[in-house]
């Protein structure tokens, strides 16, 4: 069984989100207010919709916390969702009073979103069934929960940045240099080349004209991993494939790389692969981190470099050819209130997603049912590593 667990549950206009994450070790300190920190991360960026003003994101811990500090039993989570004002009829979980018809049914699937496949598999008509649950609101409580991993990881000298480096063509190949975060999110789009940066939101302008959407690819980083998590023995133990699994679980990913990633498939072994060299510390050292940051499905203790790709956002202001499921009559897709580029935004929820991956990745080596246990174990195996 897995040493670190999470659950989502809700609606994008449902009454609230809900998250429990369970493996937490005891004596971490956790508050609403680092949970609020990085919600408020995740609503940057340019291109991104209304709703963003409407909803507060702020989270209510309602279990496994007192005093501020985790207990080691699972932590619950609540967000409430401001605008379900507005839909409390048509959301409503308490069977109507009447038969009047339900208000806001969609029949018309859009090209590229869960709608139509999601209404065959559950047997829907209505497809806001589906794509409530399907809508990216569900990642604001994953962001919730990947700020307890991360703030566990911050514990163990773990940190975790991120930098959108593509939006539509505009591309941003700035190596990267030694920034803070908040110099990072001051950027409209979350880009480190301001020049760049003029070019993306030019982008994301002309799409918005057209009544047209843009996706884009964004990297995240995290430094000072312990050397070897995940495992070689095994296939479901290689880090890189739970990295893939849950960035790919990510609305609107399509691909997802490591290091130089679908790059080395286009250069020489004796230009792919990262050479060692002695060092004054421990017997080895990388030249290079072209594997970013895993070999072999183990960490190298290099950073760990991910980036993905995000598809443009399924609802455009111009819409698709699609079909009215009800009469089987051509027409155009359906609108939902959405984002013209949500890439920036996807990127900081790739923080919390990684930090995720990593914590439990060092759950799973090192054990530990309080975070002095935990440290300590760490700390004895940073201890062993450099003597070898």
């Amino acid at each position: 069984m897995s040493r670190l667990r999470f659950l989502t549950a809700g609606e994008s206009h449902g009454p609230a989100l809900v998250g429990i994450i369970e493996g937490i070790p005891s004596g971490l300190r956790i508050d609403a207010e680092i949970l609020l920190a990085q919600a408020r991360r995740r609503k940057l960026g340019y291109g991104r919709g209304n709703r963003q003003n409407i909803e507060t994101d702020e989270v209510r811990i309602v279990g496994g916390v007192r005093r501020g500090v985790t207990l080691g039993s699972p932590i619950a989570l609540v967000l409430e969702n401001k605008d379900h004002v507005r839909w409390a009829e048509i959301m409503r979980v308490d069977p109507p009073d009447d038969d009047a018809p339900v208000a806001r049914q969609v029949h018309v699937p859009r090209p590229g979103h869960a709608d139509r496949i999601g209404g065959i598999k559950y047997a829907f008509d209505d497809l806001r069934d589906v794509l409530e649950r399907a809508s990216a609101r569900e990642t604001a409580m994953r962001v919730a929960l990947g700020t307890v991993a991360r703030a566990l990881l911050a514990e163990l000298g773990v940190t975790l940045s991120s930098r959108v480096v593509r939006i539509g063509r505009a591309v941003d190949e700035t190596p990267w240099r030694d920034v803070t975060p908040d110099e990072i999110d001051s950027s409209p789009v979350r880009a480190l080349d301001p020049v760049a940066a003029v070019a993306m939101v030019q982008e994301i302008e002309h799409a918005k004209a057209a009544g047209d959407s843009l996706g884009g690819v964004f990297e995240v980083v995290a430094r000072n991993v312990p050397v070897a998590l995940g495992s070689y023995v095994q296939w479901d133990r290689r880090l890189e494939a739970e990295v893939g699994r849950t960035f790919l679980a990510l609305n609107a990913i399509k691909g997802v790389e490591l290091g130089l990633g679908f790059g080395a498939a286009a250069v020489r072994g004796s230009q792919a692969h990262d050479e060692y060299e002695p060092d004054a510390d421990a017997r080895t050292r990388y030249r290079t981190n072209r594997a970013g940051g895993i070999e072999g499905g183990m960490t190298t203790g290099q950073p760990i470099v991910v980036r993905a790709a995000m598809k443009p956002i399924a609802t455009l202001m111009q819409p698709l050819d699609s079909v009215d499921l009800r009469t089987g009559e051509a027409t155009r897709a359906h609108i939902e209130r959405s984002d013209t580029c949500a890439v920036p935004a996807a990127a900081v929820i790739g923080e919390s997603l990684l930090a995720l991956v990593l914590a439990e990745a060092i759950l799973d080596k090192f054990g530990g049912d309080s975070l002095d246990e935990l440290r300590e174990r760490v700390k004895r195996w940073q201890h062993t590593v450099r003597a070898r």
